[in-house]
C-alpha cells in the first residue's frame, strides 16, 4: 500500500455518516464489568474458604482468567472515556478493571493512549512495535533468540504469550516514570504497587498452592487471552511512517458469543479510527470502512491470524516485510504481500 492516510483522514469522511449518538459514553457497559468482578469474588472465596478436588480449583482457574482478561478490555474501553467522562471516575473504574492485570490508569493512558494510538506502527515511537532488524542487531538478547530454529521460536513465542502483558506492562512502567511530572509520580507508583501488594496479601491468606489457582494461574490464561488479541492486532502489519489504521491494524473475527464476552476487542482497525467511541458501535463503523474502502481493509478469523503468526517471524525488514534473520527469508505482512490473495496458503513474500 503505497499512498498512506493518516486515521483523521478517515475518521473525516466516516463521521457524517454516523449518529451523534454514537459518539457519547455508554455506562451500561459497567454492569458487565460487575458480572465479572461477581464471578473473580465468588471464585477467590471458593478456593480460599473450601478444599476443592484439584479438578474444580483447576475449572475455577480458568473461569478467573477468563475474567482477568475481559476485565482488562473494559478497562481499556473506560480509560479510553467511552463508558464515563468524568476523570476521577474513569481512573478509578479503570483501575478496578485493570486491577487482576495490575495496570495502573496513568501509566496506560501514557503509555497507550497518547503513545500506541498516536504512533501506532512507528518503529522507533511506538512502545508496542515488534523491532525491526536494525534494533535486533543491536540487542545481544534478541540475536541469541533468534539464532534458534525457527519452529522452536515460534513455540517459546506462543508460551510467552502467557507473561507478555505482565512483563511489558513493568517495562512500560520503568520506561515512562520518569516522563510524569514529579508531583505525579507518587500516584503512577502507587497504583502500579497496590493491585500487586493486593496479590502478595492474597498469597499469605490463602497459602501458595491456592493461590496457583486463585490468581498465578488465572494471570497466566489472562495474559495469553489478551496478548492473543495484541500481537494479532497489529504483528502481521507492516511499520508505517503514517498512523494509518487500515494498512496498520488487523480486525480479527470471532464468534459473535466472543465478541459479546470481550466487549468487542477484536474490532481493532475500528478501534483505531475511532479510540473515543464505544465499541458497541464498532461493527456500523466496519460496515463503513468496508463501502468506502474494502480493498484496504483487512480482516481474519483469529484462528487463521493465530496461525500465520505462528509460521512468520517477527523482525521487521524495509518496514513492510517480515525476515527470518537465521535463513534470511523475507515474509510479506498484511497489505505487502501475505495473503494477497485469499486462497493462498503461502505465507512467504510475493516477488
Amino acid at each position: 500500500m503505497k499512498d498512506l492516510h493518516s486515521f483523521g483522514w478517515y475518521a473525516a469522511r466516516i463521521t457524517p455518516h454516523l449518529s451523534k449518538t454514537m459518539f457519547k459514553p455508554v455506562p451500561s457497559r459497567l454492569w458487565g464489568g460487575f458480572a465479572y468482578l461477581l464471578v473473580i469474588v465468588a471464585g477467590f472465596l471458593g478456593i480460599g474458604f473450601f478444599d476443592l478436588h484439584i479438578v474444580f480449583n483447576i475449572m475455577i482457574a480458568g473461569v478467573l482468567g477468563a475474567c482477568f482478561a475481559a476485565m482488562g478490555f473494559l478497562g481499556h474501553e473506560i480509560l479510553h472515556g467511552t463508558v464515563v467522562k468524568t476523570a476521577w471516575l474513569r481512573n478509578f473504574l479503570g483501575a478496578v478493571a485493570f486491577w487482576p492485570l495490575s495496570t495502573g490508569p496513568r501509566l496506560w493512558r501514557k503509555w497507550h493512549n497518547m503513545n500506541h494510538h498516536v504512533h501506532t506502527q512507528h518503529d522507533e515511537k511506538d512502545p508496542d512495535a515488534w523491532p525491526a532488524l536494525e534494533r535486533l542487531v543491536q540487542n545481544s538478547f534478541l540475536r541469541v533468540i533468534y539464532r534458534l530454529p525457527f519452529g522452536l521460536r515460534a513455540f517459546f513465542s506462543f508460551i510467552s504469550l502467557s507473561i507478555q502483558f505482565t512483563m511489558h506492562g513493568l517495562k512500560m512502567f520503568f520506561e515512562y516514570i520518569k516522563d510524569f511530572n514529579p508531583r505525579n509520580r507518587p500516584a503512577v507508583l502507587l497504583q502500579t504497587v497496590l493491585p500487586w501488594a493486593t496479590w502478595i496479601g492474597l498469597l499469605f491468606w490463602i497459602g501458595p498452592v491456592k493461590w496457583l489457582f486463585a490468581f498465578f494461574i488465572p494471570l497466566l490464561i489472562a495474559n495469553f487471552i489478551v496478548m492473543s488479541y495484541i500481537s494479532t492486532n497489529h504483528r502481521l502489519n507492516p511499520l508505517t511512517p503514517v498512523n494509518d489504521p487500515l494498512a496498520n491494524s488487523l480486525t480479527v473475527t470471532v464468534p459473535k458469543w466472543v465478541d459479546v464476552l470481550h466487549f468487542n476487542f477484536s474490532y481493532h482497525t475500528e478501534h483505531h479510527l475511532f479510540p473515543s467511541m464505544s465499541p458497541k458501535y464498532y461493527p456500523v463503523v466496519k460496515q463503513h470502512i468496508k463501502k468506502m474502502w474494502p480493498e484496504r481493509y483487512h480482516e481474519m478469523k483469529m484462528s487463521k491470524a493465530m496461525k500465520t503468526l505462528w509460521n512468520t517471524p517477527r523482525v521487521y525488514f524495509k518496514g513492510n516485510e517480515l525476515i527470518d534473520p537465521n535463513k534470511e527469508t523475507l515474509f510479506g505482512t498484511l497489505g505487502n504481500g501475505l495473503y494477497k490473495d485469499s486462497k493462498t496458503k503461502s505465507y512467504k513474500k510475493s516477488v
